[in-house]
């Protein structure tokens, strides 16, 4: 490890410690590539393993046009789940834990079987899927303002923080994910809507570029692991006493308040 790489994530792990975001990597370290960045990024979860912590799944992220169209790249991003991210359906989150959080409603897969890339389609992901899940994901960044560029949130563990994960399991099969749809709300005002084809098309096309992507990394998707595909309208900023709810139709429901 790259002493540099090593020091970036120390700063990282102490700034979601603390609370206390950082200046954008980008800014600092120009010499910094996205190679670089998914290093940093799995240095941090080898620190959190080495402290007790579990990874029980990935999240994709950047998976829309115009997310991808923002920070200027033309593919997605994934990041690590920790045990210790997972939030039962209906909790609450201290908005104190956090940084500057914004929520994302997105589908989420739980795997009957291992994924290895190189060569996985979403057909491949839709046959290792043993259910699907509603799920709201906690997003937060460590970077300062979210002023961020990929290499910034890629470091940053994809500016993941938690997930809310909703009780009712569903079998994917004779189910259009393409077609679901999804209504978020806060304190039961109607925010945002979308559908699953947000997520580069199909939500199993995103899970299939992360088995993919992980490859390169020597990394697969494991039977038992929760994979968030991706956001399927932007992302909500929240503040203390918001209740976010997430409907996604036949898929059911998952709610969190902040307090």
């Amino acid at each position: 490890m790259n002493l540099l790489l090593e020091v970036i994530a120390n700063e990282l792990i102490e700034a979601e410690r603390s609370k206390r975001p950082v200046l954008p990597l980008t800014q600092r370290y120009t010499e910094l590539n996205v190679t670089d960045a998914y290093q940093i990024q799995l240095e941090v979860i080898k620190k959190k393993r080495t402290e007790g912590r579990q990874v029980i799944g990935k999240k994709v992220g950047l998976t829309s046009v115009a997310m991808q169209k923002m920070l200027g790249v033309n593919e997605p991003d994934y990041g690590h789940l920790l045990d210790d991210m997972r939030v039962s359906d209906g909790a609450t989150v201290k908005i104190s834990d956090l940084v500057s959080p914004k929520v994302e409603a997105e589908i989420g897969f739980v795997l009957a079987q291992d994924l290895t890339g190189p060569n996985i389609n979403y057909l491949d992901v839709l046959m290792a899927t043993k259910y699907v899940v509603p799920t709201i994901e906690i997003i937060d960044s460590r970077i300062a303002n979210w002023k961020i560029q990929l290499i910034d949130t890629v470091a940053d563990n994809g500016s993941s923080a938690k997930v809310v994960v909703g009780n009712k399991l569903s079998r994917v099969d004779g189910l259009d994910l393409r077609s679901v749809g999804m209504v978020l709300y806060n304190n039961g005002e109607l925010m945002a809507t979308g559908s699953g084809a947000a997520a580069l098309g199909h939500p199993a096309q995103a899970i299939a570029w992360l088995a993919n992507k992980l490859h390169e990394f020597g990394i697969q998707l494991k039977a038992g692991e929760l994979i968030l595909s991706g956001a399927l309208s932007g992302a909500l900023t929240v503040k203390q006493w918001d209740t976010i709810s997430a409907h996604f139709g036949s898929l059911g429901s998952v709610s969190v308040t902040f307090q």
